[in-house]
């Protein structure tokens, strides 16, 4: 059987800007070469970055409604060269360039699911209008997809919404983004607490970090440390943030922003926590959940989307029933009080949370497509 050795990847969303899109693109062409050849990558070009030897950037304009994002306008880079197979990450310009790219070459193309537009339509227009905006962003989704040949979802969720919901006439297999467990393992958190002054708490410390927008949910985190005297501490940022500080201010309540936490520190961040606490109802993976697996600390969730399938309930964690502050509670006390036995499970896991062990399963859909 042939084999898919050399792979072009193509997405909207890269470098300089920092989400798990780019994380998970960024890190399967890093670990590529260990598994077969090379994964080159298109993206909209952006000033602050400089693109590498096999990185190629396309012209491009402000994308409405996210104007800090980019659209690449849908051209394929003359010295791009034809690929074994093109993997598109994205649904907009720059991944349908890459299916055209695929047809153009006839070569085979492979989508993933990363993202459930209809999921944000709440965010950009007003109540009337939303369940037409939900219903054209699958129509979208939909014609998108069933152009490639095959698509991966990150988790059974997203393979289910994808085929349920979206109701897209698509060949899906399961295989997880991947986080490179190298990095992401337990550490020495003495330094990272010194520097932000959470040494000597007499509580537990629970925290998250990520992007602060409204479809995180984190107002339910702060309600969920209440009155209980545990200390939460919540890193990243984003366009929530005001009115989640505003709302942890006048809740009875310890929390502490810690602000954007440079990658390096991640690790630390997860290995001082008792417990991470993620309350994103929306995710098609929670990769910081998996990021918090691989550093030995449990993770409460919330009981909906992706982390049904990425937080094991009894094993690397907890979950939750979505608004009942009780069963959130109920959930950070079981984890605390489990802590050793399910930080124990948490680092027996990591085998089957790196990006290599996700490329293999990936490598083997390519060949069999090629």
């Amino acid at each position: 059987m042939a084999k898919a050795e050399r792979v072009a990847a193509f997405t909207d969303l890269y470098y300089p800007t920092v989400n798990g899109v780019t994380y998970t693109v960024s890190l399967w062409r890093e670990r590529w070469p260990r598994i077969r050849d090379s994964m080159s990558v298109v993206f909209p070009q952006m000033d602050d970055y400089d693109p590498e030897e096999g990185e190629y950037t396309l012209p491009s304009v402000p994308a409405p409604l996210y104007p800090r994002y980019r659209l690449g306008l849908p051209r394929i880079p003359e010295e791009l060269e034809t690929p074994d197979i093109v993997h598109v990450h994205t649904p907009f310009t720059i991944g349908i360039a890459g299916i055209r790219f695929a047809r153009k070459h006839e070569v085979p193309v492979v989508a993933s699911y990363h993202t459930l537009l209809e999921d944000r339509a709440d965010q950009h227009v007003p109540d009337p209008f939303v369940g037409s905006l939900e219903r054209i962003a699958r129509s979208y989704e939909r014609s998108v997809f069933e152009h490639v040949d095959h698509v991966t979802a990150p988790t059974a969720f997203a393979r289910r919404n994808l085929l349920e919901n979206v109701e897209a006439d698509v060949d899906v297999s399961i295989v997880s983004n991947g986080i490179d467990t190298e990095f992401f393992r337990p550490v020495d958190p003495t330094a990272f607490r010194e520097k932000y002054d959470l040494e000597g708490l007499d509580s537990p410390l629970v925290g998250y970090t990520g992007r602060h927008g409204p479809e995180k949910n984190l107002e339910e985190a702060i309600d969920g440390v209440a009155g209980t005297g545990l200390t939460l501490v919540i890193g990243g940022d984003g366009p929530a943030r005001k009115s989640i500080e505003s709302h942890a201010a006048e809740a009875d309540a310890d929390v502490r922003f810690l602000g954007f936490l440079e990658r390096a520190e991640l690790p630390a961040f997860y290995s001082a926590l008792d417990a991470f606490v993620f309350p994103s109802p929306v995710e098609t993976q929670g990769l910081v959940a998996l990021e918090a697996t691989a550093c030995g600390t449990p993770v409460v969730a919330v009981d909906a989307g992706a982390l049904t399938d990425s937080v094991i309930q009894g094993e690397t964690g907890y979950r939750y029933e979505k608004g009942d502050i009780g069963d959130l509670q109920w959930a950070i006390n079981r984890t605390l009080a489990e802590n050793d036995r399910l930080s124990d499970l948490c680092r027996r896991r990591r085998p089957m949370l790196s990006v290599e062990h996700s490329l293999e399963q990936l490598a083997d859909i390519y060949d069999e497509l090629v």
